[in-house]
């Protein structure tokens, strides 16, 4: 479960508690999940919830059923479920998603009309209909005030235009990976974690941005899901330039594998042989080889 709470604004002064009954609840197949005050009401997983929002009265799915969680794990004040949906609620959201559906192909239109370059990723249609989102791409800044004005007297409800990004937009569309698996944005991932060059580095992964990006063009996401073994393994580990002692004399490390936890080391007493290969255990570091200011700042670059 994603420890992501929901902040709505609330001028009521909350009571403060050591604990809370919450129940997890997202909006979208693939997105956050938010803590909600279950209102007495008993929820299990796949359940549907009325609850409301920062956007107004909203459609969701409960991911997490009734639990008691710290005060530390939940951002105050809580919002409560209004009520269980009903089948009339969840008529309403197929017919909204169709009037999402149909407001594609006008919202196209209306671009080559007010010859705009935007693309359209997704639509949607808020659960109360006080509001139709359009997300959309391009690749610089866009005046669309007239278009949302006419978008306006089309669908006679106020209209909401959010520019996303790239990771946003792959996201939404979803696709295959260079794994030849799903995007692991739009299959698991709810939010996005930072990804910088320095994992790559860390990870002993070639440098050149094709490789390491992408079908987005960004780092990839699962250059983070080892990182943290790595950088455990690491710090382990002495760097190569490193002055070590060993069991066959002193010397330099000129080569480390950190997950093997194997380096091999250049003895002083014969430095012209062949470096002996040593278990990081049996060394004891004896003057640490740091990275420059340099190094540092460059690995430490996030790639957007």
């Amino acid at each position: 479960m994603e420890n992501t709470n929901v902040n709505v604004e609330n001028t009521e002064v909350a009571e403060v508690k050591e604990s809370y009954e919450i129940i997890g609840i997202r909006f979208k197949e693939v997105g956050k999940i938010y803590y909600f005050d279950p209102n007495s009401l008993t929820f299990t997983v796949g359940d549907k919830a009325i609850v409301e929002t920062s956007r107004g009265v909203e459609y969701g799915h409960v991911l997490v059923a009734n639990k008691t969680v710290p005060a530390s794990e939940v951002v105050l004040p809580l919002k409560k479920v209004l009520r269980k949906a009903t089948e009339d609620d969840t008529r309403r959201l197929v017919e909204n998603e169709a009037v999402a559906e149909r407001a594609k192909a006008i919202f196209k239109e209306k671009c080559v009309q007010h010859k705009l370059e935007m693309d359209l990723v997704d639509a949607e249609m808020t659960f109360d209909n006080s509001k139709l989102l359009f997300y959309f791409t391009s690749e610089g800044r866009v005046d669309f005030r007239e278009f949302v004005k006419d978008l306006a007297a089309v669908f006679k409800t106020r209209i909401e235009l959010r520019q996303i990004g790239v990771r946003d937009e792959a996201k939404q569309l979803g696709g295959l990976g260079i794994c030849g698996r799903e995007f692991c944005c739009h299959s698991f991932l709810s939010d996005f974690d930072q990804v910088s060059i320095k994992m790559a580095k860390e990870q002993g992964l070639s440098l050149n941005s094709a490789k390491i990006s992408g079908t987005c063009g960004r780092l990839m996401c699962c250059l983070r899901y080892e990182n943290d073994t790595y950088e455990e393994e690491i710090r382990k580990t002495p760097r190569v330039g490193s002055i070590v002692s060993t069991p066959s004399g002193k010397g330099m490390v000129v080569d480390a594998n950190p997950l093997a936890g194997i380096i091999k080391v250049s003895l002083d007493s014969n430095k012209d042989a062949s470096p002996v290969q040593f278990i990081r255990e049996q060394v004891k570091v004896l003057s640490a080889k740091k990275p420059s200011p340099q190094e540092e700042n460059e690995l430490d670059e996030e790639i957007e």
